[in-house]
């Protein structure tokens, strides 16, 4: 594993969507209040590309290191939800399990689990601006508004400093590590 950090500064959201997009990368988030309970809500979290049919795999390969079938949850606006899923039901603490309409599941193979479903959040601008607006900035980037999220930790609690981030990006093979309160990207390779 390589200990090297590169540290990019006055970064914005949208130079990390378009990160997002490229290559399969795998981005942590670290930023606004601590996130309590078993889910992370966008403030301590791994993000991803949903609609990469490999994604799953590769989260499991670089850190997460869980069972193949178990699933992970799609972040997606909560104004989009009938769009996406059979029910249109508010879930802002990844709590319920709803069915995919099944003509866009294959768009977001990443978070639909092996029965047709996903254990969403909703998201709105209330519960969290910036993780909507970086949502809203995926959606119109690439027409899916919809994210890959998963807590950002492996096989302990979630992180709950800057210092605890940065220890578990650099023990696991996670591609960048954003505080995107301050702007600043880290990565463990000099980014093209």
């Amino acid at each position: 594993m390589n200990n090297n950090i590169n540290v990019q500064r006055n970064i914005n959201d949208d130079y990390v969507v378009d990160l997002l997009m490229k290559d399969n990368n795998v981005i942590s988030v670290f930023g606004g209040g601590s996130e309590s309970g078993r889910r992370a809500l966008g403030n301590r979290s791994i993000l991803a590309d949903p609609r990469s049919p490999e994604m799953k795999d590769i989260i499991n390969e670089k850190v997460k290191h869980r069972q193949w079938f178990r699933p992970f949850a799609p972040s997606i606006l909560r104004e989009e939800v009938k769009n996406w899923f059979k029910k249109d039901l508010d879930s802002p603490y990844m709590s319920i399990v709803l069915e995919f309409k099944e003509e866009v599941r294959h768009k977001v193979p990443a978070v639909v689990h092996l029965d047709g479903t996903g254990r969403l959040q909703t998201v709105t601008e209330s519960d969290n601006k910036w993780y909507y607006n970086f949502i809203n900035n995926f959606k119109k980037k690439t027409g899916v508004p919809i994210l890959l999220n998963t807590s950002f930790n492996d096989r302990e609690p979630i992180v709950e400093s800057p210092s605890h981030a940065l220890k578990c990006f650099m023990g696991t093979n996670i591609d960048f590590l954003y505080f995107y309160e301050h702007g600043i990207l880290i990565s463990k390779e000099e980014i093209k």
